[in-house]
């Protein structure tokens, strides 16, 4: 459904009401938090843009979402929050949310309803993981191969990432123990439904990191979502872990000669928390900023110009055409049925619970 621009207006400004600061103005200038890249340029077109065409408020685009948690927690101990509004992995929401450093959200307050009427909070259903979490897309993290680089035998399965004989050449890996401590498991002949069982207990984690340590030798650690994409480019990697939407990037607007491997692609969700802390005024436009970004026409939007599902019920059916090559987005989507034969459930709980001492496991491991 299209918004005129003065019911846009009307429809963001609407949960600000009574928050303004005494002489009826909100903050004009706001930091963003977000994954940079291919990523951040689909909310910039999709969301930002749109917003401060609207509004006149200035948004500052920071890309430093991977530290999230740490940063909040270092502001919230100095008591100087500089951000507004941070993208974040759900897990790091929860976390978040427990230890007090993001706002609680009641959707059907706080959110805008889907265009027939249906409530935010029925509209987003069980992606609503969290108190403090306004879901934003539903995403993957998979590999990409280097289609020139694999011979006459294309991996599909992901355990190819552990054959370096019949697939020699470096790898690039997330630096840091999610989704490889799962991959290593599975590898290495844990079943897909006792992984997290497994990885639960001491033994289950060595195991994992000794899979790990096969190819150690082998891989390029990366921080970045755009690392891996800009690896393959350059043909200094034969396959790597990223954001399935990076990978399309790479390989549909870049053409460069890469290929999707989803099998046992890791399902995750990603969207926006506000800082606890922030005064009435940012706080007031963070509100208002949230309400604009994550209503049903802004989330089908940002398919527009990235492969990652919106999270809305209501979105989906909006979802077209890639706004610059003018292809069908749908089945580059993780959800799509051909793409989601072999999927990984990530788990949010486990990681919200064991990830500060895993990582700390992990980050010993790697620099030993």
């Amino acid at each position: 459904m299209k918004l005129t621009k003065t019911l846009m207006a009307s429809t963001a400004l609407t949960v600000a009401a009574g928050m303004a600061t005494a002489d009826g103005h909100m903050a004009s200038e706001m930091t963003i938090v977000s994954w940079g890249g291919a990523y951040t340029n689909s909310q910039q077109k999709a969301y930002h843009d749109p917003y401060m065409e609207m509004t006149g408020v200035n948004i500052i685009n920071d890309s430093s979402s991977s530290e999230a948690v740490a940063k909040l927690r270092a502001m919230n101990e100095a008591g100087n929050v500089t951000w507004d509004v941070v993208d974040v992995v759900a897990a790091d929401a929860i976390r978040l949310c427990d230890e007090g450093l993001a706002m609680e959200i009641d959707p059907d307050e706080m959110l805008a309803a889907a265009p027939d009427g249906t409530s935010a909070e029925d509209d987003f259903g069980d992606l609503l993981v969290s108190d403090c979490f306004i879901p934003q897309i539903v995403y993957s993290t998979t590999f990409g191969y280097r289609t020139d680089m694999v011979g006459d035998t294309p991996p599909t399965s992901v355990c190819a990432v552990f054959d370096t004989e019949t697939y020699p050449g470096k790898r690039a890996l997330e630096k840091n123990p999610i989704n490889n401590m799962e991959w290593a498991l599975l590898c290495d002949g844990v079943a897909k439904d006792e992984v997290y069982d497994v990885l639960e207990t001491e033994e289950g984690q060595q195991q994992a990191l000794d899979k790990l340590a096969t190819i150690k030798d082998d891989v390029i650690w990366w921080s970045a979502g755009a690392d891996t994409p800009q690896l393959l480019a350059d043909g200094e990697i034969v396959m790597g872990s990223t954001y399935n939407g990076r990978l399309f990037s790479v390989i549909e607007e870049q053409n460069q000669p890469v290929a999707m491997l989803w099998d046992a692609q890791v399902f995750d969700l990603d969207g926006w928390i506000i800082p606890a802390g922030l005064s009435d005024e940012r706080k007031a436009r963070a509100l208002d900023y949230i309400m604009f970004a994550t209503d049903t026409q802004r989330l089908a939007d940002q398919a527009k110009y990235i492969s990652y599902g919106p999270a809305r019920a209501s979105s989906a059916p909006l979802v077209g055409q890639h706004a610059d090559l003018g292809i069908d987005m749908a089945p580059h989507m993780p959800t799509d049925p051909e793409n989601a034969k072999n999927t990984f459930l990530y788990n949010y709980e486990f990681w919200a619970d064991y990830r500060d001492d895993i990582d700390a496991k992990f980050q010993a491991w790697l620099a030993q």
